[in-house]
Parts: structure tokens; sequence; C-alpha cells
């Protein structure tokens, strides 16, 4: 298992491997996907919009894993845990203390990143399958933790809390459920652009350095235990501010809607979307959303069968997920043009 995980990162081509190739990919298929996602809900009936906004939700929280695994190289199966706190920030901003929902957002994402900063300080002592196994021990511990008596309080223990779904503002002639997914959308799109920025950035550069080989970056210079948590930090923050939006969406939140099955799920994401390829989070996002859909489908009785089958084709076919499909598309548009 540490060495299936570890050729994730190692083997798989990411955005700063070839930097002005990688730079026209993803731009190129940046805009395409904007493009799609501004027009098809226009057309489409307000279940697809749902669907549609879940989609954008778990694309930022599979990009946070991104920034993560892909960037710094470290390994998570806890970003659920990270998306629950958000979740029930949110939640609780909104309820208990009738906070406006745009304004609970930064709040979760603070708090998120203090939390996965601080247990980015411990976690230095691991790497790569020992660290996933940490996480994964985050992500089983917290739905118990929120059924906590001593939480019951404010969380709503095992029942959960119902949380409203806003109304468009100013008058707006849309449904709410319109208003929401293009809310969503400019927070996506404002998550995205910060993180290309980041990784960009000298921070990006250490965070890669470290990734590459983390005895040589501190050879150079680079404060390794500052960036591996700071990265953490990043990350959780993104996935909590994922998971305020999901509990707006949804509007309902319960300690067991974030199992540890949500986090292999954004995990698969990831993986399916292409390591450290930021425009393949939405990719991987529509995987883990739709494929399930499909495979029940083609059949209710064997549905997680034929899940895994899909899945292993996927893997087989294009074991670096969405970007090596990218790749080759632009592979083939370039002999067009050159014909």
């Amino acid at each position: 298992m540490s060495a299936a995980i570890e050729d994730v990162v190692t083997e798989a081509p990411t955005v700063e491997a070839v930097p002005k190739r990688a730079m026209t990919l993803g731009t190129g298929t940046s805009l395409i996907m904007l493009g799609l996602l501004l027009l098809v809900p226009l057309f489409v009936k307000n279940f697809i919009i749902f669907q549609m906004t879940m989609l954008l939700i778990y694309g930022v929280a599979v990009l946070a894993l991104n920034i993560l695994t892909g960037g710094s190289g470290q390994f998570s199966l806890g970003q659920s845990a990270f998306y629950a706190v958000g979740a029930y920030t949110s939640a609780i901003l909104m309820e208990q203390f009738n906070v406006n929902y745009a304004l609970t957002l930064p709040v979760a994402g603070v708090i998120c990143f203090a939390f996965g900063f601080l247990f980015g300080q411990p976690a230095l002592r691991l790497s790569g399958v020992y660290l996933a196994l940490a996480t994964f021990a985050l992500a089983t511990a917290m739905p118990q933790l929120l059924k906590l008596g001593f939480f019951e309080k404010w969380t709503g223990g095992v029942q959960g809390l119902v949380v409203t779904k806003p109304d468009a503002p100013f008058g707006l002639p849309i449904s709410q459920d319109m208003w929401l997914y293009y809310f969503t959308l400019v927070i996506t799109i404002a998550i995205y652009l910060f993180s290309v920025n980041l990784l960009r950035s000298r921070s990006g550069r250490a965070f890669m350095a470290i990734r590459d080989n983390e005895i040589a970056a501190s050879a150079m210079g680079v404060d390794v235990a500052l960036y591996k948590t700071l990265a953490f930090g990043v990350s959780a923050g993104i996935t909590g501010v994922a998971g305020g939006l999901g509990a707006i969406a949804v509007q309902f939140v319960a300690p067991d809607s974030y199992t540890i099955t949500l986090a292999i799920s954004l995990f698969l994401g990831m993986v399916v979307g292409g390591v450290g390829w930021l425009p393949g989070s939405i990719v991987g996002s529509a995987f883990i959303i739709f494929v399930p859909n499909i495979a029940e489908g083609i059949s209710k009785g064997l549905s997680g069968a034929v899940f895994g089958v899909l899945l292993f084709l996927v893997i087989f076919l294009v074991p670096h997920g969405a970007r090596q499909v990218a790749i080759v598309g632009q592979q083939l548009i370039g002999r067009f043009k050159k014909n």
C-alpha cells in the first residue's frame, strides 16, 4: 500500500513538470470548463443545478487535497474531518447565531486552517503511509467526536442540524438553487485563482521542493517544518470552506455524513483528476458524484462491483488521470492544425 500511494505522487506528472506547456494546457482546459459551468445551468432543471453545485463543492475539496498531496507531497486520508468542521461551523453560525451565510465561509476557513496547522505540527514526524494512517485515524474519530454530549448543544448530536437555504439577494428573479450555484461558482473561481497563484509563488516553490526532495530542500534553506504545516493548514482551510458550502447546499449536517468514505472519495477524485493538476479537480469531482449513479443504473444489486470495474478501467487506461487525457487532446489538436 505504501509503494502504491507513493507512486501516485512520484510517477504522476504535475503541472510544474513542464511549466510552459502545462500553463497553456491548464489555462485552455480551465476556460473551457468555465464556459460550460456558466452556461449549462441555464438549460437544466433545479435537481441538475443542485448536482452541479455539489460538483463545484467537491471540486474545491479535491483541489485542497491536490495542494497538499500534489503540491507538497504529503498524504492525507483525513480531509473529511476538515470538511465536517467547516460544515458544522457554517451551520452553527447560521442557525445558532443568525450570521449571514456568506460571512460564515471565511470563519470556517480560518478555523479549519488553524485546525490543520495544529494537526500538522505532530504530523511532522510522520511521512508516507504513516502520515496517511494518522489522518485516517482523524477522519475515523471525527464523526464520533461530533456525537459527544458536550457538543450536543451546538451540533445537535446524532440528529444533526437543519440549515436554512438562502434566497437570492436584491429580489433577483432566480430560484434558490440557481443563486446558490452561481454563488458557489464565484467562490470556486476565487479559490482556484488563489491556489494557482499560491503554487507559483515562493511558498508554492517551497512546497514542490519538499515534495521532490525534502533533504535537498532543507539544504537550500527551506524551512521544511514551517512549509509542511503551512500546506496542511491551507489545504484544511480550503476544505473547510467547501464544507461550509456543502452544509448550505444540502441544508443539513449530521456526524454520519462525514465518515471515512468521504475522505476516500476525495482522494479518489484527486487521483482520477490528475495528481498535481488543479483543473483536474473538477473532473475528479464529477467522477465521484456521477459514476456511482451510472453504476447503479447499470446494476442496482451490483452497483459497487460495477463502480469498481469502471474505476479499474479508468486507472488502467489513463493512469495519470484527466491530465493525461488533456495532453493527448492537445497533441491531436496540434497535429490537426499542422495538417
